[in-house]
């Protein structure tokens, strides 16, 4: 006949049984959902924001290297008010407007955003077509090394542009495809579609010209 202390240990395996196949149901639910993609729009949401943030880290290292640039186009151009002026004021405008990931997806911010940028980079290509105009200026050590990071900042520029691009489409198709758009009904319904930069028929979104 069972005593107390054997129904008790019994009860206990019984217990431990149990909650064992409970982890074990828990675990196998985790791995196959993960297989099927719960996790991707909040991945992809990460890179975007992550995308993003290079974008405006490129577009601030172009906004710190103008002021150096037009103090020296200055020294041998102090005729070129106009163009130089319309460079500070592109600068400032473009520095007043800041998208982070909270507004990321407001379209008329990012929209203000890309326009003000477009604008200073169009000041600058109509401050490089200027000096071209003087010899001692495109010889000068420091325009020389100024033009130089302005360039490569440009190249920097377009290619996080591009990887912020790519990384919205995947982010905005994963919401729309399935199995996404059943995991974003359920699960990140407050997650919405992210906007995106829009393509121009001008060429104001094209990098200042500066090779010589």
């Amino acid at each position: 006949m069972p005593t107390h202390l054997d129904q008790d240990f019994c009860s206990r395996r019984t217990t431990l049984r149990q909650r064992y196949w409970q982890w074990l149901v828990l675990l196998c639910l985790c791995v196959l959902l993960s297989g099927c993609g719960i996790n991707n729009i909040p991945t992809l949401d990460e890179r975007v924001k992550s995308a993003w943030a290079q974008v405006q880290n490129q577009y601030q290292r172009r906004a710190d290297l103008i002021p150096n640039l037009v103090e020296t186009v200055k020294g041998f151009a102090t005729q070129e008010r106009e163009t130089l002026t319309a460079v500070v004021e592109a600068r400032a405008r473009a520095s007043s407007i800041q998208v982070d990931a909270q507004t990321l997806n407001n379209p008329e911010r990012l929209q203000q955003f890309q326009q003000a940028q477009s604008q200073l980079g169009s000041a600058l290509s109509r401050l490089m077509a200027v000096s071209e105009r003087y010899p001692e200026l495109r010889s000068n050590q420091n325009f020389l090394a100024l033009q130089s990071q302005l360039e490569g900042t440009e190249n920097r520029i377009a290619v996080a542009r591009r990887d912020f691009i790519q990384a919205v489409e995947a982010y905005n198709t994963e919401i729309r495809t399935f199995p996404g758009t059943i995991w974003h009904s359920l699960l990140y319904s407050d997650m919405p579609l992210r906007e995106n930069f829009e393509a121009t028929a001008s060429n104001a979104d094209q990098p200042p010209q500066v090779n010589f």
